[in-house]
């Protein structure tokens, strides 16, 4: 029943001169409803007898007056998608206007049609051809256009793989970089509290000293004036009696009175109080900027044990070298070393021949000590140490950056020095004058701009000395040196 009534309304909208569902349907002032298409052809055919009129009911019209409707617009599009039943399935091979079978394929409009399609004014002229006739050659089409979508699908599938990929991608490094700043600001923030309990503690520190210097200028100002009181009180009491009392022992009492002068304690003084000057932010922050730059180069590096002297040893990681020769004992009866001495000096693997490269180096195990980067290898008994420091320490002429070394070293424990080039072959040191002795001390090598720079950890990574357009021909190594002093060096790791 309900097929029945889907036929009564598409007769209901189907143009009365094509014979189809209605296409873009327009009403004329009767009533009466055609395709544009079709009633703008009739219209024409009408012009040349100079008169419009309905081709259902002959009633003129203007064609000014045509409106399209867009009630029967909306009825046909419903109708289109308008399941059939399965009845009206079996008999879509069949012409809807003819009620022919659909044998043809009209290839100018790509259309199934049936003998009479074929005759009519629509398909005039048109090339057709019997389906079985077209069939193999469409169906080749449409494999060819199902291939070519299928592998834009898989284009699409891979970039949407792609774009999630970038997007976690995106997220981690956004992550990462949050953390970063967190983590840096973190760091910035636990520098400048050190700095005030460094700074608190110094004032403290400071202020307690003063404090027994005031109570110490307090007593001794009291002794003063009991004494001035004494004096006066025993010069009043001679004025006050007879002349016999007043010339008693009067030697003494004015030897007393003349010699008195009262003195202005010491604490009292001038002495000029630092100051406190706020930590330099920027260039706390220059540094710490520097230094995070640099770690990002971290070398993955060990210490070459086999090239190290026999009265020196590496752990089993090869990341301390400490010395077993040296004891306190051998310190005590043998302050410096012979000419012929070994070279205590280890180097670092693998060798360096281009790139940046970073490492730290704990210092705080010995009281002497220089590093930095050599560009020969070690071997033992060929260093000379000609010269000795004022305490006997040994220092090796060979430390020079024209003979291939680039170190800073300490020496007597507190003296920082640069060891630079010499027109001699005796050795030349500058003097490095460090706020914060370091414990932790951090190498970075440009090979490639030929900069070697050294960072005082302890001090927050600022600068200690810079050698720069050095002179690289080949390989490099990293050098460790502890000076013949009992202790020992090591290597840091980015986690420590």
């Amino acid at each position: 029943m309900a097929s029945g009534v889907l036929v009564n309304i598409k007769e209901e909208v189907t143009c009365p001169i094509c014979l189809e569902l209605l296409t873009e349907p327009m009403s004329l002032d009767c009533g009466h409803t055609f395709c544009q298409g079709c009633i703008i052809a009739n219209n024409s055919e009408s012009m040349m007898g100079q008169e419009s009129s309905c081709p259902m009911c002959r009633i003129s019209y203007q064609p000014e007056n045509l409106r399209p409707n867009r009630h029967v617009t909306n009825i046909v599009e419903a109708l289109r998608e308008v399941k059939l039943s399965p009845q009206e399935e079996q008999k879509r091979d069949l012409c809807m206007r003819h009620g022919e079978r659909l044998l043809l394929f009209c290839k100018e409009d790509e259309r199934i049609i049936c003998w009479l399609c074929e005759r009519s004014q629509e398909h005039r002229g048109h090339q057709t051809f019997l389906l079985e006739e077209i069939a193999p050659e469409y169906k080749e089409k449409l494999q060819s256009a199902l291939d070519r979508l299928r592998a834009e699908q898989q284009k699409a599938e891979k970039l949407e793989d792609d774009l999630a990929e970038e997007i976690t991608s995106k997220l981690d490094q956004t992550k990462n970089e949050l953390k970063s700043v967190q983590d840096s600001f973190e760091q910035l923030r636990g520098i400048l509290a050190s700095e005030e309990l460094k700074e608190l503690q110094r004032l403290e520190k400071e202020a307690a000293e003063n404090f027994d210097n005031l109570a110490q200028a307090e007593s001794e100002l009291a002794q003063q004036r009991k004494l001035l009181r004494d004096l006066i009180s025993d010069l009043e009491h001679r004025l006050q009696g007879s002349t016999v009392e007043m010339l008693q022992d009067v030697k003494d009492t004015m030897k007393r009175s003349k010699n008195f002068t009262l003195k202005k304690p010491k604490s009292l003084s001038t002495k000029q109080r630092r100051v406190f000057q706020a930590p330099d932010l920027r260039g706390m922050l220059e540094a710490f900027n520097e230094l995070t730059e640099v770690r990002r180069y971290w070398a993955n590096m060990t210490l070459d044990h086999q090239r190290a002297n026999s009265n020196i040893s590496t752990n089993a990681y090869k990341r301390e070298v400490r010395s077993d020769f040296f004891d306190c004992y051998q310190k005590a009866h043998y302050p410096y070393k012979r000419e012929e001495d070994e070279d205590n000096g280890v180097l670092g693997l693998p060798p360096i021949t281009s790139g940046k490269h970073y490492w730290e180096v704990d210092v705080s195990q010995t009281h002497a000590w220089i590093l930095g980067v050599c560009k020969k290898k070690i071997y033992p008994n060929r260093v000379n140490f000609r010269k000795q420091d004022k305490n006997h320490q040994p220092v090796c002429s060979q430390y020079q950056p024209k003979n291939g070394y680039w170190v800073i070293g300490l020496q007597n424990e507190s003296e920082y020095k640069a060891f630079v080039d010499s027109p001699s072959s005796e050795p030349s040191s500058l003097p490095l004058f460090l706020k914060v002795p370091p414990r932790r001390i951090g190498v970075f090598l440009d090979y490639n701009t030929s900069n070697i720079s050294f960072l005082n950890i302890t001090n927050h990574g600022f600068l200690i000395y810079k050698f720069s357009s050095c002179l690289f021909n080949n390989e490099v190594y990293p050098y460790f040196n502890f000076m013949n002093c009992p202790g020992s060096l090591k290597l840091c790791s980015p986690s420590s």
